[in-house]
């Protein structure tokens, strides 16, 4: 048994969703959810199948997402898992939606921060463990930190 961490290299417009899911219908209905929620989304997705033929099944409105969404399955070679990719759309957008649907299991992160995948190999084959998101804090974070936050989140039309 061994466990690495495998970098995900997504665009720096873009946001990934990491998750488990079980049955090969995820990327249509992954698809079917980006497309209803968020029409101006461009999006790739793609799932590593575990039995049968296991192939990196795929959809998406936009080829070079699709292969960054491919890429990303051969690089982390974990069975059931999903990597969708996204442009012009955040996963808070998605994210609920993504969650409820009825063959995801959990998600491990949605991000635009540098992730590594942290990748469990057995004889049998490959599982995600877990994720680093992003960096570790430098800090804790001031009244005028706070007060920025706050303005941001406004700005953009969130509520605190």
């Amino acid at each position: 048994m061994s466990i690495q961490a495998v970098p995900l290299s997504f665009p720096s417009d873009c946001n990934v969703i990491v998750g488990q899911s079980h049955f090969i219908k995820t990327v249509e209905d992954l698809y079917e959810i980006v497309v209803t929620t968020v029409p101006q989304a461009r999006f790739g997705v793609a799932f590593c199948e575990a039995s049968g033929p296991c192939l990196i099944r795929h959809e998406g409105n936009d080829p070079e997402l699709v292969q960054v969404a491919i890429a990303q399955a051969q690089a982390v070679a974990a069975g059931h898992t999903f990597y969708l990719v996204l442009r012009n759309a955040y996963p808070i957008n998605v994210l609920p939606l993504v969650k409820s649907c009825a063959e995801v299991c959990r998600v491990f992160c949605a991000t635009a921060n540098p992730v590594q995948v942290l990748v469990m190999a057995t004889e049998q084959g490959r599982g995600i463990v877990g994720v680093v998101d992003g960096s570790s804090p430098k800090g804790v974070e001031t009244e005028a930190d706070q007060t920025t936050r706050r303005e941001l989140l406004r700005k953009i039309g969130s509520q605190t």
